[in-house]
């Protein structure tokens, strides 16, 4: 009775956000069941690696065409169907033992690549749509809200791949994930509303390139931003814990959940931290880069001294997780606050894409350079990526006021400045 007399805006926006919180912690579970279970097959850090390669690169793919469909078919059915996808990949890793080969693997995160990206292309491009232009302020809150609880439950999700590759095994996992992804479908297909996010004009093909400056810009250095984050964090850093630490499965799978757990908390309170009236959003973005930016310098430089490696890491983890967050969330309130908004897909998409690739080119590098070089390798070039990523969201047109305020260099209906 409580929910039926919520606004509608609020109905499909708890909608959307409770099914992008069940797809996150099936792949948060999903990512961390693959990277234990095959390392303790005796797969190298750079094997591991290519394991998630069709995922990240399927990613690129479904947030440029994804964000053109969303346009054209509607933002809630890619939101289905990228739920449906998922079920269907987490199938494919049914089989018997034998059958897991790598190009198995492969393929089924291929499809949990696509999945992943289709839903998050359409809760972020949701949210555009159920807030009114002028309540930058609200916009802001609401992006953080979704994006910070879903980082909360990808940890979670990590935490919960750990716990149940040890008490039910791999295909135990899996199948469990399965069936919970399957309910969530079902209520999926039942309660959102078909027609959101459908563009009034019908976008071309050619149309999935963005042509906005500003657009242009934030996904540059959303590149740069995710690229140093998984140069590290995605391969190299739980095959270190789990190499040269000791650390057993239910250790890594928790320590890493309890960062993203607290990372995406941080997140939520972004709005918090960075709405200044005398500071725009742009130089908001430009100051916690450049924080962020000494984050993985300093805790390379701790690991080189020889300081205590455990403690460097949990201390210095924690300096990123916080700094990354309050990055990552600005970042995603302006790709959505300067996107427009008959069509937002095709600009979140976009975004998305690059997104994707960052964190392709941060996977594959996280497997090759931690192989050859070690983890100190990993948080030099981390370093370096976010001193480039803080120096392209320096070019980002400036506001005239806080989050509230005006965008010069708003794109407009048809994305171009």
């Amino acid at each position: 009775m409580l929910f039926s007399q919520l606004s509608p805006a609020i109905r499909q926006y708890l909608l959307v956000t409770g099914n992008y919180w069940a797809f996150t912690l099936t792949d948060g579970a999903l990512r961390m069941l693959v990277v234990l279970h095959f390392h303790q097959l005796g797969y190298s850090a750079l094997e591991v690696a290519m394991l998630f390669l069709f995922y990240e690169f399927f990613g690129i793919v479904t947030n440029l065409f994804g964000g053109w469909l969303g346009a054209r078919w509607g933002l809630n059915r890619t939101m289905n169907i990228g739920l449906g996808v998922q079920i269907l990949a987490l199938a494919m890793l049914l089989v018997p033992a034998g059958m897991l080969t790598v190009v198995w693997v492969m393929a089924a995160q291929a499809l949990s690549g696509i999945a992943k990206d289709l839903n998050k292309m359409s809760a972020k491009s949701t949210i555009k749509l159920l807030v009114p232009d002028n309540q930058q302020q609200q916009l802001y809150k609401w992006v953080a809200i979704l994006t910070g609880s879903k980082n909360t439950l990808k940890g979670v999700g990590f935490f919960l791949g750990g716990l149940l590759l040890t008490l039910l095994g791999f295909t135990g996992a899996v199948l469990v994930m399965a069936l919970m992804l399957s309910v969530v479908w079902l209520c999926s297909l039942l309660f959102l509303k078909k027609e959101s996010g459908k563009a009034q004009f019908k976008p071309k093909f050619n149309d999935i390139w963005s042509k906005s400056r500003p657009i242009n810009v934030l996904s540059a250095a959303r590149f740069l931003l995710f690229g140093a984050r998984d140069v590290w964090f995605v391969v190299a850093l739980p095959v270190f814990l789990a190499s040269q630490l000791g650390w057993g499965n239910w250790q890594v799978g928790s320590f890493l959940a309890l960062w993203v757990i607290g990372y995406g908390f941080v997140q939520g309170l972004a709005p918090r931290l960075t709405q200044q009236a005398d500071a725009s959003p742009r130089n908001q973005a430009v100051l916690w880069g450049a924080l962020l930016t000494l984050s993985p310098l300093l805790l390379s430089l701790a690991l080189w001294q020889g300081w205590p490696v455990a403690t460097s890491i949990i201390i210095g983890l924690a300096a990123f997780g916080i700094l990354f967050a309050i990055n990552s969330s600005l970042h995603s309130y302006l790709i959505v606050s300067y996107s427009r908004a008959d069509g937002v897909s095709l600009d979140v998409g976009f975004y998305y894409m690059a997104n994707a690739a960052g964190r392709l080119l941060g996977t594959v590098l996280s497997g090759w350079v931690y192989q050859q070089w070690g983890l100190l390798a990993c948080l030099l070039i981390s370093t370096a990526l976010i001193f480039f990523s803080t120096i392209a969201i320096s070019a980002l047109p400036q506001r005239s006021a806080g989050p509230a305020g005006p965008m010069p260099g708003e794109p407009n209906q048809n994305g171009v400045n």
